[in-house]
């Protein structure tokens, strides 16, 4: 089997990644390009970012409409650079559509391009995102998370789990390179749980934890706190970062 090129990843904030390929440019959940920049900053000026000058072909996910995932300005760049390809979930209610914009719901599976995709839910609001591009297996979660929230009741807490774990099971036989995963500092003992299923479930190559925030500390706590011999959880010190992938 040829080696896989290696990955270069950018954590932007929160949620949001670059995942640059030899070929290709992947964006997931951007709403604003570091910890310390507005959400505004050049989506809503119709401005192209820096790392939108390239000639890879670009693909823009959205996992759904909150605020923190999404910012609307997105779809101003494709009016800049129209060969852009949008990948959205369906409560997404784009300004304009077009052929280079797809909108999503759980359970579709399509190939777009060069990219294969399958759409799997949440246990929140849109869906989630299974890719393979290049060789490489990709899991964006979107808000998909075991939300083990402590004022809620026991019904609630079971049907959170119960929820989240049937969603995972629809990973499973998937050889995950990569998982982008939340480990939000807002569930307090339990912002582990989710991750930590996803680990021992799934084995992915690599973990990256996201939805925290400014709370990188999170991600060092999650590293020291999950040992998982077959998964390397990488973390996160500021925003923006720069990792390198390797097969």
């Amino acid at each position: 089997m040829e080696e896989k090129k290696p990955l270069k990843i950018v954590y932007l904030f929160h949620s949001g990644f670059l995942v640059e390929t030899e070929r290709h440019l992947l964006i997931f959940d951007y709403y604003r390009e570091a910890a310390g920049s507005k959400a505004s900053t050049s989506a809503k000026a119709g401005e192209l970012p820096e790392f939108l000058q390239t000639d890879k072909q670009v693909y823009i996910f959205a996992s759904h409409r909150h605020a923190d995932h999404y910012n609307p300005g997105i779809l101003e760049w494709g009016k800049i650079k129209p060969d852009l390809t949008y990948i959205l979930s369906n409560d997404i209610k784009p300004r304009w559509q077009g052929e280079r914009i797809h909108l999503v719901a759980p359970g579709a599976e399509r190939g777009i391009d060069s990219l294969y995709l399958k759409v799997l839910g949440s246990t929140d609001q849109g869906v989630s995102f299974l890719v393979e591009i290049e060789g490489w297996h990709l899991f964006h979660a979107g808000d998909l998370n075991w939300w083990y929230w402590e004022d809620d009741s026991e019904t609630e807490l079971l049907a959170a789990e119960r929820s989240f774990k049937h969603e995972i099971s629809k990973l499973e036989g998937e050889a995950l390179d990569l998982a982008f995963f939340p480990v939000d500092p807002r569930l307090g003992a339990y912002y582990h749980l989710g991750g930590a299923y996803l680990i021992q479930q799934l084995q992915p190559n690599h973990f990256i934890p996201m939805h925290f925030g400014t709370d990188v500390q999170i991600t060092k706590s999650f590293a020291q706190q999950i040992k998982a011999p077959t998964t390397r959880v990488i973390t996160i010190d500021q925003s923006p970062q720069t990792f390198l992938i390797k097969n």
